[in-house]
């Protein structure tokens, strides 16, 4: 009898750990498969782009203008003086004209030797040559000057060349605080951008639900720019006139948006 009792327990025990293993495999087996369905009927955003442009006209308020002065000498301080004479002749006749010191900028100053490479070689085989003898020095300043007062920069380039100075370049027109010009620009390139996105929307019967990415390229100044020759101070010429015109400030959007 006692016997008989302890098989029971056992089959019984054995029974129940069965069921213990079952219930947890399928327990097991249930989350796995919820977890295939974890974020299924979620799917990518759908989304369009749109580019807009803006453009703003301004007139310059900053004329750039660089030029050279290139002096010879027997010995590398002579041509460094008589650069430095003429130099600061110019820098006192421009700052008597409005242009403060601080638009005054040396950009580039160099100084090297010239040479005689004595007579040129001929006949083969060539006889024996001396070394290259220095026979003088060249030294040259390029400097720049900013003009705030544009309607003075034909009379400032005039008096660049009265002082026989070489390699005039510019004017080139600028605007002084650029960036406030191109944050305008940008304003006009965005909302031409939300125009189109709104209206194609309502074209479409869609709705704009949030910006998704901003993009900007093209931000740039198209900058005026007038040619000036140096010429002779005998020369009996009217002062240039220098038309300013204005620069042209493009700006590119893109705008990307979540639509549903």
């Amino acid at each position: 009898m006692e016997l008989f009792k302890n098989k029971n327990v056992s089959n019984l025990l054995i029974a129940l750990l069965v069921i213990l293993v079952l219930f947890f495999a399928t327990k097991t087996i249930s989350e796995i498969k919820a977890l295939r369905y974890v974020g299924a009927g979620i799917g990518p955003a759908t989304t369009i782009s749109f580019e807009g442009k803006g453009e703003i006209f301004a007139s310059p308020d900053i004329a750039n203008i660089s030029f050279s002065v290139r002096e010879s000498g027997k010995t590398q301080k002579e041509a460094q003086d008589k650069v430095s004479v003429k130099v600061n002749k110019v820098i006192k006749f421009v700052k008597e004209n409005g242009v403060a010191e601080k638009d005054i900028k040396t950009e580039n100053y160099s100084a090297y030797p010239q040479y005689d490479y004595g007579p040129q070689c001929i006949d083969y085989p060539c006889p024996s040559q001396k070394p290259p003898k220095i026979i003088g020095f060249e030294v040259n300043q390029n400097i720049s000057v900013k003009v705030r007062n544009v309607d003075e920069t034909g009379k400032i380039l005039d008096l660049l060349a009265s002082a026989a100075v070489t390699d005039i370049n510019g004017p080139n027109f600028e605007i002084d605080e650029i960036e406030k010009v191109q944050a305008k620009a940008r304003k006009l390139a965005i909302e031409d951008a939300k125009a189109k996105a709104e209206q194609l929307a309502k074209d479409l019967g869609i709705r704009l639900v949030r910006i998704v990415n901003f993009s900007e390229g093209g931000n740039y100044p198209i900058y005026g720019r007038a040619e000036f020759k140096a010429l002779s101070a005998d020369d009996a010429i009217p002062l240039p006139e220098i038309p300013v015109g204005e620069n042209k400030i493009v700006s590119n959007v893109t705008i990307t948006y979540e639509v549903r």
